[in-house]
């Protein structure tokens, strides 16, 4: 019986190089990796050896026989990846680390930024021998989007921060967290004590809705609703308005299926994961009764993936709908499907959509997720709160060959006392570093960061994530995107075009010190996570997350007396 790729995949990739017989594709070396939804295993080749489970950092590899019912739909997921053969070799093509020169002086990078494409560039860097990287983070704890963005019900995509945490342990590696750039070190700075400064930052900022009432209250980003029931320190004192029977969240992609399950979810059964404290008394006390999600085009266009709405799909105790009407092709996606040339993806999101439409309605309580589509939102209603949101009905049209949407002239209003926004993410320009307004991101030539778009690489400095190539892949994506940057950069030094630091490390060091006494390294938030982990075993949780910097400036005083860090030689205090 073969093993199965399921949803948690988070695509790095670990488990291709670790298949003996290259089973596992797309292969990041192969063309449709970067669009690739998931990992599929051949259910005819793979020999059921089960190296890949213990490769995947997610626990998303599951023998057949394993399989639970709601996980079984994967077998044809899987499957149907090798409906048409794919040339491939014996074993799948490693990616060789980049080879840093030992003949010059020790390389020292810092990264800014501490999230999955942070990580994996510390990894990669971290092959060599006596490379030193320094990982710097404006918040107090690292792993970013992991910690603060993936839904507190997805543990096992979760579980990629115990690969971080290896990755952290390995010798010459730093934290710098609570050091903001710009406020506590300057990005020149950085350049005069690194060889190369590589800005991770993701893409932090959302993408206006721009149409009147935008502003009322009870409308927000579901990027900040993300980040609030994640526990995030800058949206610790947010507040949402859960009164109304109704929400709506404007874009279907994953993140909007994220919020519409944690809105719908017993809280109970959010209890014991790591969801915040305050979002959790909230969502005791909520009165959202249906959550609508909706897209402005058709249902070949849906932005989530498979295994996300394969996964909400699979949730028994939520009424997940599809309207009919809504239920339309464009004439491309149905030309396509006449051809048996739908894309992978699509095919089994269109497969999906039509057994959902066709199920048996069960009565499952009275919680409920609406899908709809081909509405365009003209404006929220209301006078000092919201209360609906007006939408124009779309219709798909081919133009050139493209599908685009045209106004039908037809209104919808939606009653709703919270709507929430999932459109996109921008980068955010960062003090003296160069950033393009019009793509938001870091101008950059695959890595290499440029003066302008277009322009002449700055010495020195570089991107990975989302901040490099906008905001597109998946958590393992930012591995491939990682080893490409990187290659650039150690390039550049075995080339001699970096600049030596004018210091050694411990200048560094005392500079981030003397500026910010709060300064969370290594060891510091080793003590935090230990005192995360007991707080939540003590309330039979996966973890209790510590908000308050007063009080994590207390645990580090803590950890400090028991145990003094030492940094150069010297002891310190872990803050």
């Amino acid at each position: 019986m073969p093993h199965v790729v399921t949803q948690s995949c988070c695509s790095d990739a670990s488990c291709v190089y670790a298949c003996p017989v290259n089973c596992i594709h797309p292969t990041p070396d192969e063309p449709d990796f970067l669009t690739a939804e998931m990992l599929h295993i051949d259910p005819q080749a793979c020999v059921d050896c089960g190296a890949c489970v213990s490769a995947c950092p997610v626990d998303a590899i599951v023998p057949e026989s394993k399989l639970t019912d709601p996980q079984r739909v994967f077998l044809s997921i899987n499957a149907d990846f090798y409906k048409e053969e794919r040339p491939r070799p014996l074993l799948a093509k490693v990616i060789p680390a980049a080879h840093v020169d030992k003949g010059r002086p020790p390389l020292r990078v810092a990264i800014v930024g501490s999230g999955p494409s942070a990580m994996y560039a510390a990894d990669e860097l971290l092959t060599q021998p006596d490379v030193q990287v320094n990982v710097f983070d404006r918040l107090p704890v690292p792993y970013g989007l992991v910690r603060a963005g993936v839904a507190p019900d997805h543990q096992k995509t979760k579980q990629v921060t115990r690969l971080f945490d290896k990755i952290a342990a390995q010798k010459g590696f730093e934290f710098y967290l609570n050091v903001e750039i710009g406020k506590h070190i300057s990005h020149s700075e950085l350049l005069e004590n690194h060889h190369a400064v590589l800005y991770a930052v993701g893409a932090s900022s959302d993408r206006g809705l721009g149409i009147p009432g935008a502003d009322l209250p009870g409308t927000a980003s579901a990027t900040d609703f993300v980040a609030w029931y994640n526990g995030h320190p800058d949206h610790a004192d947010d507040v949402f308005d859960l009164s109304h029977r109704r929400a709506v969240i404007i874009g279907n992609g994953n993140v909007a299926l994220d919020v519409a399950r944690i809105l719908t979810a017993d809280p109970e059964k959010l209890a014991g994961t790591d969801i915040s404290a305050h979002a959790l008394a909230a969502l005791r006390k909520s009165r959202v009764e249906e959550v609508v999600i909706v897209g402005r085009r058709g249902i070949a266009q849906s932005a989530f993936t498979v295994p996300e709405f394969t996964g909400l799909m699979a949730l028994p105790d939520i009424e997940l709908s599809v309207g009919p009407d809504d239920m339309v092709l464009d004439s491309a996606t149905e030309e396509l499907a006449k051809r048996g040339e739908l894309p992978h993806a699509v095919e089994q999101k269109l497969r999906l959509l039509e057994a959902l439409k066709n199920r048996d309605h069960v009565d499952v309580g009275n919680k409920r997720i609406t899908l709809r589509y081909l509405l365009t939102p003209t404006s929220i209603t209301g006078d000092d709160q919201v209360s609906g949101i007006e939408f124009a009905r779309n219709a798909l049209v081919d133009a050139n060959g493209t599908v685009q949407i045209e106004a039908t002239g037809d209104t919808e209003t939606i009653d709703a006392g919270l709507v929430l926004t999932s459109i996109g993410y921008r980068g955010v320009p960062i003090t003296g570093v160069p950033f393009d307004e019009r793509a938001s991101v870091i101008p950059n030539e695959n890595g290499r960061v440029l003066e302008a778009p277009n322009g002449d690489p700055a010495t020195g400095v570089y991107a990975t994530g989302w901040i490099k190539r906008g905001p597109s892949g998946f958590i393992g994506t930012n591995k491939s995107c990682a080893q490409e940057t990187i290659r650039m950069l150690v390039d550049d030094f075995n080339d001699g075009r970096l600049t030596n630091p004018v210091a050694d490390d411990s200048a560094v060091d005392r500079l981030v010190r003397a500026r910010q006494s709060d300064v969370v390294d290594r060891e510091g938030w080793h003590a935090i996570d230990k005192a995360e982990l007991e707080r939540g075993a003590a309330h039979d949780r996966v973890r209790e997350k510590v908000l308050d910097q007063v009080e994590i400036t207390s645990i580090l005083d803590a950890a400090a007396r028991v145990k003094p860090a030492r940094r150069f030689g010297r002891p310190v205090r872990a803050r």
